[in-house]
């Protein structure tokens, strides 16, 4: 049915999706209220972390709870809601009233549904601290929300979600490795960025990627290295190399990485040392670029790109969530 939750597909493609803030700006955009799930309990061990999220809409779904345990069922509840605007907590495994539902890892997860109308005032914060890369947090008790940086919690308050910028992904090069990176980051969320100083005037055939033909100090600055950006330095071009380790290490990007043999690696500290980088700029350097996972096909570097830097995520989350609960 258009006019309610669809139907699950037989392949859940839908979960491939983390981020369901573009899920919530598709909604909105057609001018449909959509019902939004977030997982705020999970004991035992569950496949998914607290504050994992889905979105159920008139014709699309995005994101996922389990590995296929609960969706199907989350997705009737979701349609219930949507339709009489009623917020819901599901709960899964030990104490629920579904107990033929069960996880097949034997974990229990809580589940609150809760109905967002397109002119929510909360959901246009949280959609436009999205399109600035503002970080603000949300809290909601399913039926009253609010969305702002350091957003208080509420009596009563159920759900509290914290949402970081859409993370970027930005590489200098063009070989085969560099498409290999890009066409991972794209894969793997990240809003990504080619930048080939003087490369062709067509852009690489790779889905959900920018492209760019500048400098690398221009490229740099026109995408902007925030906090939740990430470099990968890869043009086996020495002068290239050097631009854009000068540009994005005084930066404030979430991580630097330079491809390149570890043999030549002190001789190039120093180019950047005698270039005026201070050390703890050059200190910052990633490199050789990604984990060691013993592989050097381009896909396997790129796999250990983007785990690195994955890994890096996590641990900044982690402690920013350690450094939270210390201050409360």
């Amino acid at each position: 049915m258009i006019d309610s939750v669809p139907d699950l597909p037989e392949w859940p493609m839908f979960g491939l999706a983390e981020d369901v803030r573009p899920a919530m700006a598709a909604a909105r955009a057609a001018g449909h209220a959509f019902v939004l799930g977030t997982l705020v309990a999970v004991g035992g061990g569950g496949p998914r972390p607290e504050g994992t999220q889905m979105v159920f809409a008139p014709g699309l779904v995005a994101g996922y709870f389990s590995g296929g345990c609960v969706e199907g069922d989350v997705a009737g509840h979701a349609r219930a809601c949507l339709a009489d605007g009623r917020p819901r907590t599901l709960v899964y495994g030990e104490g629920s009233p579904w107990p033929d539902i069960r996880l097949l890892c034997g974990a229990r997860i809580e589940i609150v549904l809760e109905r967002i109308a397109p002119d929510d005032p909360a959901l246009a914060e949280l959609l436009d601290a999205w399109t600035a890369r503002r970080a603000v947090a949300y809290v909601s008790d399913g039926t009253r929300r609010a969305c702002a940086a350091g957003a208080a919690v509420f009596a009563g308050s159920s759900v509290v979600r914290a949402y970081d910028p859409t993370p970027r992904l930005v590489i200098v090069g063009g070989d085969p490795t560099a498409l290999a990176i890009a066409e991972l980051g794209a894969r793997s969320g990240f809003e990504t960025t080619l930048v080939r100083p003087k490369g062709p005037s067509t852009p690489p055939p790779v889905a959900g990627i920018a492209y760019r033909r500048d400098e690398p100090a221009e490229a740099l600055a026109a995408v902007g290295l925030d906090p939740w950006t990430y470099v990968a330095v890869a043009t086996h071009d020495l002068d290239t190399d050097r631009a854009a380790l000068k540009a994005a290490l005084p930066s404030e990007a979430g991580y630097v990485g330079l491809l390149g043999a570890r043999r030549r690696l002190a001789g190039r500290l120093a180019e950047l040392e005698h270039e005026g980088l201070p050390a703890a700029a050059i200190a910052r350097l990633r490199a050789p670029i990604g984990l060691d996972i013993g592989g050097k096909a381009p896909f396997e570097v790129a796999v250990s790109v983007i785990g690195e830097i994955t890994a890096l995520r996590h641990a900044a989350a982690l402690t920013a969530s350690t450094a939270q609960a210390l201050a409360s």
